[in-house]
C-alpha cells in the first residue's frame, strides 16, 4: 500500500511538472505572438508618397494661397503672391511669353489670317511688357525700398512717404492690366474659335500660338477653382482612403531637425538587470519606464539597447517613433504639449 501511494504521488508530481512546463511554453508562445502583433507595420508606398507631398513646399504654398483667398481678414497673414519665389516665377512666365510670341510673329510673315491675329498677339505682347514693369515695381517696393528704410533716418523716411502713392498707383495699374487681359481674352476666343472661317489653314503658326496663349490664360483664370477642387475634394478623399491626414502635416506644425536633435535621448537598458545611467533625472525616468514599459506610438515594449527619447513633458517614446511623429506635428502624442519654438 505504501509503495502504491509513493508511485501515485510521483506520477502526480510528474504530471504537475509537465503541465507547468506546458503552461510556460504556452506563455512564452503567447508573449512572442504579442510581440509580433505589437510591432508597427511600415507605411505603404502610397502613404509615404502622401507624406512627402504633404510636407513639400509647393503644397504648403498652395494651402497658404487658399487660406489667403478664403480665410478671414483678421488672420490672413502675409500675401503669398508677394513672395520672392512667386514674383520670380511670374517674371519668368512673362519673359517666356514675350520671347515666344515675338519669335512667332517674326517667322509667320507670309501667313494671312482671316481675323487680325497679329493685332491680338501684338496687344498681348504689349500687355505682358507692362505687366513685367508692374512685377518689377512690386519687387522693388517690397524687397528693396523696405529693406533700405530700416537704415534711414526719420527725415528720409518722411521723404519716402511718397512711396505709398506709388504703391496705390501700381495697384491701379495692375487692376487696369487685369481688366485689359480679361477683355483681350474674350476677343481672342471670338477671333480664334470662329467656325465660319478656316483660319487654321491660312495661318497655322499664328493660330497655334493664339490657342496656346488662350489656354494658358484659361488655366490662370480657373486657378482658384482648381485649387478648391484639389484642397477641398481631392485631398480629403485621398486622406480618407489612405488613413493619413495630409492637411495636418502641411500646416507648418512639424518640428525641425534642430528642435528634435536638442531633445534628450539615451539607450534604454532593462532596469531589472542593469542600472540606468541617465544623469540627474535617472530615478524619475526609471520609474516612468517601469510604470509604462510600452511606447504608445508603436505599442511595443522597450527592449534592451533600444534608443528612446524624452519630451519636455517627461513622456518617453522610441526615438524613431517620436522623431517621425514630431516631424508631422510638434506636440506630445499623450498630453499634446507642444515643443518650444
Amino acid at each position: 500500500m505504501f509503495v502504491r501511494c509513493l508511485l501515485n504521488s510521483n506520477s502526480m508530481v510528474q504530471s504537475s511538472n509537465s503541465s507547468s512546463e506546458e503552461e510556460r511554453v504556452d506563455g512564452s508562445r503567447n508573449s512572442h505572438r504579442h510581440d509580433r502583433v505589437s510591432l508597427p507595420m511600415p507605411p505603404s508606398f502610397s502613404v509615404r508618397m502622401a507624406m512627402r507631398i504633404s510636407r513639400s513646399r509647393w503644397f504648403t504654398f498652395l494651402r497658404r494661397v487658399f487660406h489667403y483667398q478664403n480665410g478671414s481678414r483678421s488672420s490672413l497673414g502675409s500675401n503669398p503672391f508677394n513672395s520672392c519665389t512667386w514674383l520670380m516665377l511670374e517674371f519668368s512666365a512673362l519673359i517666356v511669353q514675350i520671347i515666344v510670341s515675338t519669335f512667332i510673329l517674326a517667322v509667320s510673315n507670309m501667313e494671312k489670317p482671316v481675323w487680325p491675329m497679329r493685332v491680338w498677339i501684338s496687344g498681348y505682347d504689349i500687355g505682358c511688357v507692362l505687366n513685367l514693369l508692374v512685377v518689377y515695381g512690386r519687387y522693388r517696393q517690397i524687397y528693396l525700398i523696405q529693406g533700405d528704410a530700416v537704415s534711414l533716418s526719420n527725415m528720409e523716411q518722411q521723404r519716402n512717404s511718397e512711396d505709398t502713392r506709388m504703391s496705390h498707383l501700381m495697384h491701379k495699374c495692375r487692376t487696369s492690366l487685369e481688366l485689359f487681359f480679361a477683355i483681350w481674352f474674350v476677343m481672342g476666343n471670338v477671333w480664334v474659335f470662329d467656325s465660319r472661317f478656316g483660319s487654321f489653314q491660312q495661318a497655322p503658326k499664328l493660330h497655334v500660338l493664339c490657342i496656346t496663349l488662350l489656354t494658358w490664360n484659361a488655366i490662370c483664370y480657373s486657378f482658384p477653382f482648381l485649387l478648391f477642387l484639389l484642397l477641398c475634394c481631392c485631398v480629403p478623399l485621398i486622406s480618407s482612403l489612405l488613413g493619413y491626414n495630409m492637411n495636418m502635416a502641411s500646416s507648418n506644425k512639424g518640428a525641425s531637425e534642430e528642435q528634435i536633435s536638442q531633445l534628450p535621448s539615451w539607450i534604454h537598458r532593462d532596469p531589472h538587470t542593469t542600472k540606468l545611467d541617465l544623469g540627474n533625472d535617472s530615478e524619475s525616468i526609471e520609474n516612468f519606464i517601469n510604470e509604462d514599459p510600452e511606447c504608445c506610438i508603436c505599442l511595443a515594449k522597450y527592449k534592451d539597447k533600444e534608443e528612446v527619447r524624452k519630451l519636455p513633458c517627461s513622456h518617453v517614446f522610441h526615438l524613431k517613433c517620436v522623431d517621425q511623429w514630431l516631424k508631422i506635428i510638434s506636440c506630445c502624442p499623450l498630453c499634446k504639449q507642444g515643443l518650444e519654438r
